[in-house]
């Protein structure tokens, strides 16, 4: 409320309304408020996510860097022998764009000794689905290993379309405990 005089001198207080903001504003808004408030009932300071260089990565780092504060988000890029030296870039340019702290955890090792691990079990089977999203779950076993080591909220970047149509990983781009998309 402002105050303002009336016609006689009087003092008198005008209310101020806000602004109306368009839907995808208002989105945007309750996505960073969602978060924030989650973090804090949680105890949570900082937040971790996978970052690929990808828009769903991207748009979560840039939600979470806004809603805490880039102090506060640490992204990680998870490279494999399947990323390109042009994703590895994206995904640090998106975490440096953002001014947010950023880690890069070579994947290989561990896809190949899961993949080790399963050849006995495996054996006498077309190549399909299962070993394809052996590297989704690897990154997203990577997010959780740093959220249970530092304590920071792991973010899942997948979004509902993916999920809905059956496109997403289970423990992979959907891990974490908090999904902004």
């Amino acid at each position: 409320e402002v105050p303002v005089a009336d016609a006689d001198g009087r003092p008198s207080v005008t209310p101020v309304v806000a602004p109306l903001l368009d839907d995808l504003e208002e989105m945007r808004l309750a996505i960073e408020l969602g978060l924030r408030d989650y973090a804090e009932k949680n105890g949570f300071t900082d937040v971790v996510l996978g970052i690929s260089g990808g828009i769903d990565s991207a748009l979560t780092a840039a939600l979470a860097a806004e809603a805490l504060g880039p102090e506060h988000v640490v992204c990680v890029s998870m490279p494999s022998q399947f990323s390109s030296a042009e994703t590895r870039a994206d995904a640090r340019a998106v975490a440096e764009s953002l001014g947010t702290r950023f880690l890069e955890v070579p994947i290989d090792p561990v896809v190949e000794a899961t993949g080790a691990a399963l050849a006995e079990a495996f054996a006498g089977t077309e190549r399909g689905v299962a070993e394809e999203n052996i590297q989704a779950r690897v990154r997203g076993l990577t997010v959780m290993a740093l959220s249970n080591k530092f304590g920071w909220l792991p973010l899942a970047t997948g979004n509902k379309s993916e999920l809905s149509v059956g496109y997403a990983t289970l423990s992979g781009e959907m891990a974490g405990g908090f999904a902004l998309l």
